[in-house]
């Protein structure tokens, strides 16, 4: 059954005394297929945002980078093994792009709280391994959420979006080559508090940005000067602040759902693409020996078959409480996302 998702802004500010922590709404209900490895971080929120590279030669060798916020970037294996780790405090958000057949993958470096950075690797998509090639200042405050998207002409290999506790996102292109990027920056947007989340949709040229009082903005990146629109609210219902990941299921040219981490009653909710008509939510409850997922920061979503085990797609969503003090990531096979949709 759908439910009509309209909030002004006005009522939005007005109403957030009375938000409730568990959305009323009916919320479905799925199981996690494996887990990561914990990071090596314990006794704290560590633990953040994964990102996936899928092999298309063969998927089931696909990867996952993923952050623990305080030691560095972990790079998992489907079967939720480590295959390498790569050192660096303060890594929050992560993303990845393959650029000329080479993977480049970026990071919200947050170890200087008054400069923002951003930090590249490139992957090694046979041992797993990452390489640093760059640490670069972008923006000023202190640097939090981070995705990217496709770059345009000119000799950009991508573009970069790093959001700032203030509100202000910074587009900045990525420039250079893989081995010794540069980043130029191009213009500034903002939302009214704080972001974390955010997603590109390298078909529509959209980027989704999660405010974490508020829900969800789209940027028109095709426009000069981009001005966002409100176009998910967090009201208590199809998300409860914070608004945390977010990521595409792309189906199509331009359809498929967006999944956004509804951590203030541990669900996620499914909009439709491209009109963010609000569609489902869901929990990742205990079941198969592996325990459901908890105060969700980062999520992906990656479409294609992913081998036996994830034929339908591969979702990947932190959890926050994983028992003696650890952290980690569950694998969910997309097919059971796409079950849920009305």
């Amino acid at each position: 059954m759908r439910y009509p998702f309209i909030l002004t802004a006005a009522a939005l500010i007005s109403g957030c005394a009375s938000v409730p922590a568990v959305s009323p709404w009916p919320t479905q209900q799925i199981t996690a297929d494996t887990e990561t490895d914990a990071v090596g971080t314990t006794g704290e929120d560590a633990a953040d945002d994964p990102a996936i590279w899928r092999n298309a030669a063969n998927p089931v060798e696909s990867l996952i980078v993923a952050t623990d916020k305080k030691a560095g970037l972990y790079v998992y294996g489907l079967d939720g093994t480590v295959k390498s780790f790569a050192a660096k405090a303060g890594v929050n958000n992560v993303d990845l792009i393959e650029v000329g057949g080479a993977v480049l993958v970026g990071a919200s470096d947050r170890a200087d709280p008054l400069q923002p950075h951003v930090a590249l690797y490139t992957l090694d998509t046979g041992s797993g391994a990452l390489s640093a090639v760059a640490r670069l200042p972008v923006g000023v405050g202190e640097g939090y959420g981070f995705c990217m998207g496709p770059g345009r002409a000119g000799g950009e290999l991508a573009r970069a979006y790093l959001n700032t506790k203030d509100g202000l996102i910074v587009e900045a292109a990525i420039l250079g080559t893989t081995a010794a990027p540069t980043l130029g920056r191009v213009r500034e947007m903002r939302v009214p508090s704080q972001p974390e989340g955010c997603v590109v949709d390298g078909r529509t040229g959209m980027l989704y940005v999660g405010e974490e009082a508020a829900g969800i903005w789209r940027f028109d990146l095709s426009q000069d000067a981009p001005s966002g629109t409100l176009v998910a609210a967090a009201d208590g219902m199809a998300m409860v602040p914070d608004v945390e990941g977010l990521t595409i299921a792309a189906e199509g040219a331009d359809a498929g759902f967006l999944i956004a981490s509804s951590q203030g009653d541990n669900a996620y909710a499914l909009f439709r693409l491209p009109d963010m008509a609000y569609l489902t939510r869901f929990r990742v409850v205990d079941g198969g020996g592996i325990d459901g997922t908890s105060e969700t920061d980062g999520i992906a979503f990656h479409a294609g078959d992913f081998g036996p085990a994830f034929t339908g797609g591969l979702f990947v969503a932190q959890d926050g409480d994983n028992g003696a003090g650890t952290q980690n990531f569950k694998l969910i096979d997309g097919a059971k996302l796409r079950a849920l949709v009305p």
